[in-house]
């Protein structure tokens, strides 16, 4: 009776034992197969015209007088003033900062040739509008201020207006679901290429939006950029 019993407890023993085996294979099978996944990279790019235009208007000029000069200034800033309203600028878009005057004989250093002048002053006018093709023709016309005797400092860097673009928030929503539609695409090739099925996203992240001129020729032009890390679960 007894080695019945004991036959019967170890016949048992082995069955479960074989059982928890078979279990524990299944478990770390589909372990296994939850961790096989795929990431990809969705991108969504757009083009767009900046909505703001900031256009500063730079102008040097220079005497040995101080009152002449700030005579001039002001002689010359009505007359920029003037032509930007009748080009059609509203007058709440147009600011005038202060001028900057260098007097050369109460500079400390440098000993080089002075020149002519003692005083020379830097003006500038700036326009801040929403009209930014508005802006960009006027900017083609500003050899009628040279024929007034006003010469512009069109090549210096702190004269070269500034092209903005401010509704980002606006595209935001649109262009992430356009990268993660993009990144799936990607990922549904790949599992179809591997004889996989696609699943669930395992883990997502959003890249910087960036902003930037889409060549140096259009500044206006702003070319609005995102990339979409996604991480997908594979499966047989």
């Amino acid at each position: 009776m007894r080695n019945t019993v004991a036959a019967i407890l170890g016949v048992s023993l082995i069955v479960g034992l074989v059982a928890a085996a078979s279990i524990a294979a299944n478990g770390f099978l589909d372990a296994r197969a939850m961790e096989r996944s795929v990431t990809v990279k969705g991108l969504s790019e757009r083009e767009y015209l900046a909505d703001i235009v900031l256009w500063p208007i730079q102008y040097t000029t220079a005497s040995n007088d101080l009152d002449a000069i700030y005579q001039e200034i002001e002689a010359s800033n009505k007359k920029i003033v003037a032509f930007l309203l009748l080009k059609g600028v509203n007058e709440e878009e147009i600011s005038t900062s202060a001028p900057a005057i260098v007097d050369k004989s109460a500079q400390r250093y440098g000993g080089g040739d002075p020149g002519p002048f003692r005083y020379t002053a830097t003006q500038t006018i700036t326009v801040y509008s929403e009209a930014v093709e508005d802006i960009r023709h006027i900017m083609s016309s500003m050899a009628e201020l040279g024929q007034q005797g006003i010469v512009l400092n069109g090549d210096d860097y702190n004269s070269q207006p500034d092209y903005i673009f401010t509704r980002l928030n606006e595209i935001k929503p649109e262009m992430i679901e356009e990268a993660t539609v993009n990144a799936r695409e990607v990922a549904q090739k790949f599992a179809e290429d591997s004889q996989s099925t696609l699943g669930k996203i395992k883990r997502a992240s959003q890249g910087q939006f960036s902003i930037s001129a889409r060549d140096r020729h259009n500044p206006q032009l702003k070319t609005i950029r995102v990339v979409s890390t996604v991480e997908y679960y594979l499966s047989d």
